[in-house]
């Protein structure tokens, strides 16, 4: 696997590993179906049993079986036991499904750095084909408003919706309340050690013109997008599905960027 960069586009390519590119399909080909994109959105936030689930996206229970098996297999759902609702007979134990924590975003995280690196494998492009089963996840689980989600830590899966143009973001300091917005910036908790407090952030996203930029503000351990480290105060462009690392290592926050569907036509 190298990487090549050629005109500000980084191409990564992937040569003679046929056991990732059989894994790679078998992924696309989970996510690239609307019944199973259906079904993620409806266990998005509340576990739902299987015959629930059926009834609420509009196929048989034997179906609605067969694409929760495969959304088991990759990993981005899983079964608890739970209590069926109340019903003339009382209610009886069954299995429900919930979105794994994290697993829609790492779903966009995975898709979107994948497209953006102008994935190749060898004379097989998968790119177009990446391209398409994002379109497909973004159109059916996508939100109203650009957010940027944390994965990783405790707070893994959290949501910050962007509505303001500059948004700052760093780390929790209770003596600097009063000198950023709660309802606007994005401060992480305590735990993420290697993020520097948000009285000096450690980066800020900022729009203008409807293109969406990041910006390093001298932070120690630095700001990274697609694992490529940004100049201090130098402002980066940044695309649906891109990944904002803070600092790296176990203590570094990820952030997944997504833009709806219809901000990205303008």
């Amino acid at each position: 696997m190298n990487m090549e960069q050629e005109e500000g586009q980084h191409t990564l390519v992937v040569e003679k590993d046929q056991d990732f590119l059989d894994e790679l399909s078998e992924y696309l080909d989970v996510l690239g179906n609307a019944t199973r994109l259906r079904i993620l959105k409806s266990i998005e936030r509340t576990p739902r049993d299987m015959r629930t689930i059926s009834r609420e996206i509009g196929t048989s229970y034997e179906n609605t079986k067969k694409h929760i098996d495969k959304l088991l297999l990759a990993g981005v759902i899983r079964k608890e036991a739970g209590m069926s609702a109340p019903t003339s007979k009382g209610v009886h134990p069954v299995w429900k499904y919930s979105v794994i924590p994290g697993g829609l975003e790492s779903i966009i995280q995975n898709l979107g750095l994948f497209s953006n690196l102008q994935v190749s494998f060898g004379d097989v492009s998968l790119s177009r084909r990446i391209d398409d089963v994002l379109g497909q996840v973004t159109e059916k689980i996508g939100t109203a408003t650009p957010v940027a989600v944390l994965l990783g830590g405790p707070e893994d899966g959290k949501i910050f919706l962007l509505a303001a143009e500059i948004i700052n973001i760093g780390r929790e300091d209770q003596a600097a309340a009063g000198t950023y917005d709660p309802e606007q910036d994005i401060a992480l908790s305590e735990d993420y050690a290697a993020v520097t407090r948000i009285s000096r952030p450690h980066c800020r996203l900022i729009r203008a013109s409807g293109v969406w930029q990041v910006e390093d503000c001298g932070s120690t351990g630095g700001t990274f997008v697609n694992n490529i480290r940004l100049a201090v105060h130098a402002r980066t462009g940044i695309r649906d599905g891109d990944v904002i690392d803070l600092a790296k290592g176990v203590k570094g926050a990820r952030l997944v960027f997504r833009v709806p569907k219809e901000e990205k036509k303008n």
